[in-house]
């Protein structure tokens, strides 16, 4: 790959890709009234061509009422509005029901506070014309992250190693949200199984995709962390990610030694 997109999960030896087709923008918020305008209008000047889901959690700070004003002066920006916050994983899994329902071919991750930038979706969807999921990646050569403190880069980093080396997942940033998917992959990933909610939800969908040997690759991003509004990360998100990630890690070596497959 150029731009320094690396392969994670075995090479698409030969492989033929069908194209791309329409691409969904899944942008999950809660509270985001100070940053959606902002990340709307950067998505559509990056990349004219893709459409835009806002799945709002019924934001009492009133980004849903925003986001409806966005889609009424614009027919490639959508709004689903949900009954309430639901965490993370339950937001993207709806927002990809709603994008395979209207047979979009490309499913795309990204968070509402500019932490994503979406100057670097092209890098993701060029990627993706040879793989199964692109991952935007912090901890690959020239990915990096921005007026990070140091403790949140220990986090991150410390998150990502512990679930590839427990899970035996060869992805550098298995926690990372910036992610395109084609819809192909997304319905082979047994979504209708997934109950993580947080950020363990990344790891949940990364792990699957490489135990179904998915063509997974990497492409640096800058991670830039926000500037308004309130980080959701807390301690009961790292909690549920460390208990899920050990359950799996153990569930996983058990069922090998069963000779079982696990998921």
């Amino acid at each position: 790959m150029n731009d320094g997109a690396g392969s994670t999960q075995g090479e698409a030896q030969g492989r033929r890709y069908e194209p791309l087709g329409r691409s969904l923008v899944i942008i999950p918020t809660y509270n985001e009234a100070e940053n959606i305008k902002t990340i709307v209008s950067r998505v559509r000047e990056a990349v004219p061509d893709v459409d835009i889901l806002v799945a709002d959690d019924n934001s009492p700070d009133g980004t849903g009422k925003i986001a409806d004003e966005l889609s009424g002066h614009d027919e490639q920006v959508h709004v689903l509005h949900r009954k309430g916050k639901e965490g993370l994983g339950a937001a993207y899994l709806a927002g990809f029901a709603w994008g395979m329902e209207h047979d979009y071919g490309v499913l795309i991750e990204m968070d509402a506070d500019g932490s994503h930038q979406p100057e670097e979706l092209p890098r993701l969807l060029t990627a993706l014309k040879g793989a199964d999921l692109v991952l935007g990646s912090r901890w690959v050569p020239g990915g990096r992250v921005v007026n990070w403190p140091k403790y949140r880069e220990f986090l991150s980093r410390g998150g990502s190693t512990y679930s590839r080396l427990l899970l035996g997942v060869p992805i550098r940033d298995v926690t990372g949200g910036f992610r395109a998917f084609r819809a192909e992959t997304l319905k082979g990933l047994g979504l209708g199984e997934v109950a993580s909610q947080g950020y363990c939800f990344q790891v949940d969908l990364a792990r699957r995709a490489v135990a179904e040997g998915y063509h997974v690759v990497e492409v640096p991003i800058t991670f830039v962390e926000r500037e308004l509004g309130d980080s959701k990360m807390n301690r009961d998100i790292v909690v549920e990610a460390l208990w899920r990630v050990t359950a799996w890690g153990v569930g996983d070596r058990a069922h090998r030694l069963l000779g079982r497959k696990s998921m």
